[in-house]
């Protein structure tokens, strides 16, 4: 775990291509583009749902600061953010049953294997121990503790603890990845490799004096902005804008409305604004979670717009507008290359449909 400052390079250019899409855009602009909540793939309004998420600056050695997500909470809905620009949108109803539930186990054999649900933050100790949490984030901030993911998952008893061992390993894996890219201070020489460096920022870079007060709208009556704080992104998932602010700590019973900074300062609480995210379905979009663990089953709608279960999936439900239905840019390597990482360290496979390439966005 990063401790102390760490002499680096001015990386400038050479980290990777993270497109911020559209970070710091107006609402107006936001519907405009159609873009959307959650990573910011481009599909929902502030008004319905849209959870956006901009990526980490490439600028600074010992800032911390990353992308910024944008979840963004209509009038009832959820929907949460994660950097790079891109969003999730979110249905008109609020889906937040996974979080708080009870933790229910049942096994079932099934080719040797063990298929266990909800079995909480002591399933998460079982795939990850302290020792090899160093490992997947060696230059993590110090805000990024395990004992914070334990406390966090303990909310989300379902996340990673459905399924066989490896479809548990494989969720895992994905949520990791996505927050290792939303978070990376990496570059193509950084020691021990670009994907070493996932959780480095707890914040957008630049942003660390309140200097970025682009994140409000002001038109949305539910979430209004409180004077004196800024939206930007902080947290795993890089939250941003008042509005996902708001239907966050709404969701999570914390004042994250009045008091955004909690996300960078409490290791639990953002966790626990990363694991909602993940696991909070969105509607049109299913959760992170559901298509990890085969739990999503495509309509014929989705099946026709290449929409399949598998890494892919949980790219375009966090910034398929700016990163799906393309050929694979920039970003999107960066997932897969902390994907990778993730998934050989947790003893896994990567499984089926890892890219979003064909993959058309939700609109």
């Amino acid at each position: 775990m990063r401790t102390t400052e760490t002499i680096r390079p001015d990386r400038g250019a050479s980290r990777p291509d993270r497109s911020r899409g559209h970070l710091g855009a107006s609402p107006a602009l936001l519907l405009a583009l159609g873009l959307a909540c959650a990573g910011d793939d481009g599909d929902t309004s502030s008004d319905s749902a849209t959870a956006a998420t901009a990526s980490a600056s490439t600028t600074a050695t010992s800032q911390t600061s990353g992308g910024t997500t944008e979840s963004t909470a209509g009038d009832a809905s959820t929907s949460a953010g994660t950097s790079d620009g891109t969003g999730t949108s979110a249905g008109t109803e609020a889906t937040t049953g996974t979080t708080g539930a009870p933790s229910t186990t049942s096994a079932s054999s099934s080719g040797g294997e063990t298929t266990t649900t909800g079995g909480g933050s002591s399933d998460l100790g079982a795939l990850v121990d302290a020792d090899l949490w160093d490992e997947l984030f060696p230059n993590r901030n110090e805000l990024f503790t395990y004992g914070a993911l334990i406390d966090a998952a303990a909310e989300f008893p379902a996340f990673a603890a459905t399924g066989d061992d490896a479809t548990r390993r494989r969720e895992l894996a994905a949520f990791l990845a996505n927050i290792g890219h939303e978070t990376t201070g990496g570059w193509p020489e950084a020691p021990g490799g670009p994907y070493a460096w996932g959780l480095y920022f707890k914040e957008e870079v630049g942003c660390e004096m309140g200097d970025c007060v682009g994140y409000c709208d002001p038109n949305n009556a539910m979430y209004p902005c409180a004077p004196g704080v800024t939206y930007h992104g902080r947290g795993p998932m890089q939250l941003s804008w008042n509005y996902n602010y708001g239907q966050a700590g709404d969701a999570l019973g914390e004042p994250l409305l009045a008091d955004p900074g909690l996300v960078a300062s409490d290791g639990v609480i953002s966790f626990r604004t990363a694991l909602w995210f993940w696991m909070t379905p969105q509607a049109p979009k299913p959760s992170a979670h559901e298509v990890m663990t085969a739990a999503w089953e495509p309509t014929a709608d989705d099946v026709a717009k290449g929409r399949l279960p598998g890494f892919g999936m949980t790219i375009n439900i966090i910034n398929g507008g700016l990163e799906c239905g393309m050929p694979t840019p920039p970003q999107v390597e960066d997932r897969l290359g902390f994907y990778a990482r993730m998934t050989e360290l947790l003893g896994t496979d990567g499984g089926d449909n890892q890219t979003c390439e064909t993959m058309q966005p939700y609109g």
